[in-house]
This record gives C-alpha cells, sequence and structure tokens, in this order.
C-alpha cells in the first residue's frame, strides 16, 4: 500500500492526509477506515452508507456528509515544538490541570509522561486510544483525526513534587497580582497540564477521556475548563475568529513568517545545562477571563469600537485601512482627537506601545451556563505563547492594568503558568529530557 501522510509544518500549517490502498474495515483502526476508502482527503469518505446512512437520515432528513479535509487533517506529533502551539485555532478545547497524586514523585511522572505520550501520538494520527488493557471507548472511532492536537506542559509545583527544583527555570516565576484579578485558587495552577484541540467535539472529547483514563492512581484532575472556537468552514473569507464579545480577537498576533518570531514564542538553545530540556520549548500563561455580556451588550457599536480601537465589523484599525493593516497611533479626526483613543485595548496591548513585548495568544472561548445572578458565565480561555512570560505577557499585562478602556468589562477569574517543553523526538516522550537527565 503506497501511503502520502501528511499533517502540520514546524509552524503548524494545516495540510491534509491523503491515503490509497486496498479496501478492509475489519478492526478498530479508524486509521485504517480511513485509509481502506482510498483518497480519503480529496474525494470525500462515506462510512456506513447502508445502515448507517438510513438511521442518520431518520433524524436529519439527508445522507451523512463525508469525511472532508477538516476531518481528515493531521498535527504531528514528533517534531522541534510540541503541536498546538503554532497550530491553527481548532473549533473544540479542552484545558486540563492535574495535581501528582500523594507519595508520587518523579518516577510516577515519567512513566505518566511516557503513556501520556503514547496515547497522544496514536489519536493523533486517527488510532485508538491503547490505555494497555486493549480497550478504547469508541466514541471516535468513526472520525478523522480532526487537526487533534495534545500538548504537556509543567507547573511550578511540579518541580518540588519531583524533586527537580534545581532544573525549574525562573521564567516560572509566580506571576504578580493584577487588578482585575478575582481568582480561584482551585481552578488556577496545577503540578500538569494538559491542552487538547480538534475540529470535532467528539474527537476532542475522546481525547480528554483517554489522558484522563490514563492517569491512573499517579495524578488527580485539579481543574478542567472547556472551550470552543468557529468552525472551520463556516464563512467564505478567511479572517480571524471572533470572541464572545463579537469582537475580531487576535489581529495583531506576530505571524511564524516574521524573523524573530522563533526568538519571540520560543525557548532557544544553549544557555545553562539545568534548562536544556525547555529548547525548543514555550511558556504558556493560562487565564480565564469572564466577560460581563450584559454589560458589554449596552454599550452601542460606536462606543464598543472606542474601547477596543478597532471596527468590529471587520477588525481594521480606527485609523483605517484593513483588518492587517497597521495602526497609525497618531492619526487625528477633523477634531483633533486621536481616531484610536488612548486607552483603546489595542493600543495599550502593541507591541510597540511595550518595548516590543509581544505573545502568540490562542485562545478558546466559553460558556458555563448562566450564573446565580442570571448573567452568562462566559468569556475567553486566554492563553498565550512566549519564550519568556516576563517579557511578553507580564508587561503588556501590567501596561492594560493601568488603564485599559476594556477591564471594566472583563475579569480574570483563573491563572496558572506552565513551561511547555519541546517536542519529543520520535522514540521520546515528551519531557524525557528533564524527567532522565
Amino acid at each position: 500500500m503506497s501511503r502520502k501522510k501528511n499533517g502540520l509544518g514546524e509552524n503548524g500549517a494545516a495540510v491534509r492526509r491523503d491515503e490509497a490502498g486496498p479496501g478492509g474495515t475489519d478492526g478498530v483502526s479508524r486509521r485504517k477506515l480511513i485509509g481502506g476508502a482510498g483518497a480519503a482527503g480529496a474525494a470525500g469518505l462515506v462510512l456506513g452508507a447502508a445502515g448507517g446512512a438510513g438511521g442518520y437520515a431518520a433524524t436529519r432528513g439527508e445522507a451523512p456528509a463525508p469525511l472532508t479535509s477538516v476531518g481528515s487533517t493531521e498535527a504531528v506529533f514528533h517534531g522541534k515544538h510540541q503541536a498546538g502551539i503554532t497550530t491553527p485555532l481548532q473549533a473544540r478545547g479542552h484545558l486540563v490541570a492535574f495535581d501528582l497524586a500523594a507519595g508520587a514523585g518523579r518516577k510516577e511522572a515519567a512513566a505518566l509522561m511516557r503513556r501520556w505520550s503514547a496515547v497522544a501520538e496514536r489519536l493523533m494520527v486517527g488510532e485508538p486510544a491503547d490505555t494497555g488493557q486493549g480497550h478504547d471507548t469508541g466514541v471516535a472511532l468513526d472520525a478523522g483525526p480532526s487537526s487533534l492536537s495534545v500538548t504537556f506542559g509543567f507547573g511550578r509545583t511540579f518541580f518540588s513534587r519531583t524533586g527537580l527544583t534545581g532544573r525549574r527555570p525562573a521564567a516560572l516565576d509566580p506571576l504578580p497580582a493584577f487588578s482585575s484579578d478575582h481568582l480561584d485558587a482551585k481552578r488556577s495552577e496545577g503540578d500538569l497540564w494538559v491542552q487538547i484541540g480538534a475540529d470535532d467535539a467528539l474527537v476532542a472529547f475522546h481525547a480528554l477521556r483517554a489522558l484522563q483514563k490514563e492517569a491512573g492512581p499517579a495524578a488527580r484532575v485539579r481543574w478542567q475548563m472547556n472551550g470552543f472556537n468557529r468552525s472551520p468552514g463556516v464563512t467564505d473569507r478567511p479572517m480571524t475568529t471572533r470572541n464572545l464579545m463579537g469582537q475580531v480577537d487576535g489581529t495583531n498576533n506576530p505571524k511564524p513568517a516574521e524573523s524573530d518570531f522563533g526568538e519571540r514564542i520560543f525557548v532557544p538553545a544553549g544557555g545553562s545545562s539545568a534548562y536544556a530540556w525547555m529548547a525548543g520549548g514555550s511558556y504558556a500563561v493560562v487565564r480565564r477571563i469572564r466577560m460581563l455580556l450584559d454589560d458589554w451588550e449596552e454599550l452601542t457599536v460606536e462606543r464598543q469600537e472606542q474601547v477596543i480601537g478597532r471596527r468590529k465589523s471587520d477588525g481594521a484599525p480606527l485609523s483605517g485601512g484593513a483588518e492587517d493593516t497597521a495602526m497609525d497611533l497618531d492619526k487625528a479626526g477633523p477634531d483633533g482627537k486621536l481616531l484610536i483613543p488612548g486607552n483603546a485595548h489595542a493600543r495599550i496591548s502593541a507591541p510597540e506601545q511595550n518595548g516590543g513585548a509581544a505573545m502568540l495568544r490562542r485562545p478558546f472561548s466559553y460558556h458555563d451556563g448562566i450564573a446565580e445572578d442570571g448573567t452568562p458565565d462566559a468569556g475567553l480561555l486566554f492563553i498565550c505563547w512566549q519564550a519568556d512570560p516576563f517579557k511578553g505577557f507580564i508587561p503588556v499585562q501590567r501596561k492594560l492594568d493601568r488603564g485599559d478602556a476594556l477591564s471594566p468589562f472583563i475579569r480574570h477569574e483563573a491563572s496558572g503558568l506552565f513551561a511547555v517543553p519541546g517536542g519529543a523526538a520520535s522514540g521520546e516522550y515528551v519531557g524525557q529530557r528533564l524527567l532522565e537527565a
């Protein structure tokens, strides 16, 4: 059988996986199901065309849609960097923090990371999760990989619990307090952090469930948060995603094509041997940011745009142009007032206003129902990536803390900082260079 296997390149550009070969659906491997139909990525794949189609049509009134590029797109587990950092935003996400069990140390942590890495590698190519007991839940048995990515990180407390405090980087020092913080300690930090993203909700849940089960007695869930983004294909023009305020969110992100992207986002090789395990890695700041949507939605669109500094319709700066037009922070209107107000969110957070400080924002939206006061418990699972949070997130957030027009409409309710090591080479597991050095 010949196979062309595609995935995500080093900078996370999504491509499709096309496989050609003989038919055959014996066994439970989703990879075999996709490959056996031939040219699944190009022509699409209809599974269960007989009985399955009839059952589906009875509830939806139409035949099931074929497996398209959304389902067949595959991320790469092994590489210089972990997937889920420069991987394009997925439609569904789960963030989970674990604490090591009492008595568990470096040996147990190494065994856990070995198991987790093996499961993640299988799931990301569309294979069933092999939990060591020959059992898979079957939740996503008939789905393609759907751009599934699984990303692992270590919190500050992980190093004391595993006897590795001498190898804990200074970049993991606690974040400072900010005026908009209303943090719930039970939903913050953690020994271990896992980010799961996929373009299908069942594929994402399947990975979540498999990793939770695989933790076994070595670790317990500290907190879990679930998020979503716009699904691929729902808009006929490429654009940055929108958040629950309706604003285009992430326009000013550093771009992988920029010459200094790598040095801003990823930890370079070299330096102290104690921290060599972080080469190719990045630091993730995770914040659960509640949006006070009832208050926000009382504003006129014009006022909302003044708060953000960008047009709501297309994300263009109020100084003019299109979404990708550079902001002209000095441009004034006929009345002499700055078109982008002095306290606008986009102005205050701009790299040129923060000594070049930049971070790669890669969030999910969330909605956890209605609070007791009748307001929506909804907002942003903010995730940003940088080579050093003390040169990325912290200076920008300090600046926002001193006068951002958006601050009255948001509340930071949970927080975490995690060291995300570089990707695992073939035959390695994530974190091996830390845990086995």
